[in-house]
């Protein structure tokens, strides 16, 4: 009940009322009708795109109108999408299986010790067309992925990848620029 009274009956009901439509997404059995369960939800979600397993996290705050998905994306199977702060890929992005791009950070309730120290931070994840991000890799709040670029396997992005460009590596690192 303390939940409850931090964060509003109408957020706790978002909560239910957003986890029940993203548990109908995920039992869909069709790509497709994914994508038409999110478009209906509020997402902008682009022709033949292909959405396997995906789940969503935090949607409680704003649902899934700050989610858009361009034309022609594959997001791979354990894909978690945080989509608070807000997510744009642009279009041919591929997510490989359990990429997960996280657009906020937050220690805890208001009054957790930490808070003064490590406030809670959101901003958007934005991915440019032709990307492609491998399998594991993790995208922090903020960070945009240029056109054409690449991120390894595995890699925790924290900072912006200029297009054309390989990183990978913990925290991410330039490998290559394409040309």
């Amino acid at each position: 009940m303390n939940t409850v009274k931090t964060i509003g009956i109408e957020k706790a009901i978002r909560f239910l009322w957003t986890s029940v439509y993203a548990g109908l997404v995920s039992v869909s059995l069709l790509p497709p009708l994914r994508a038409v369960l999110l478009r209906f939800a509020g997402a902008a979600v682009g022709a033949d795109t292909v959405l396997l397993q995906v789940r969503f996290a935090n949607l409680y705050h704003y649902g899934f109108r700050k989610l858009t998905i361009g034309k022609r994306c594959f997001l791979g199977d354990d894909v978690m999408l945080d989509v608070r702060g807000g997510i744009r890929l642009g279009d041919d992005v591929t997510l490989s299986s359990r990429v997960s791009i996280v657009t906020h950070i937050n220690v805890g309730y208001p009054n957790h010790p930490l808070q003064k120290y490590y406030p809670t931070r959101e901003a958007p994840v934005v991915i440019g067309d032709g990307s492609y991000i491998g399998t594991g890799a993790i995208l922090l709040p903020g960070v945009r992925i240029g056109n054409m670029s690449i991120v390894g396997a595995g890699a925790v992005v924290t900072r912006d990848v200029a297009e054309r460009t390989v990183v990978a590596g913990v925290p991410a690192r330039r490998i290559k620029v394409l040309r």
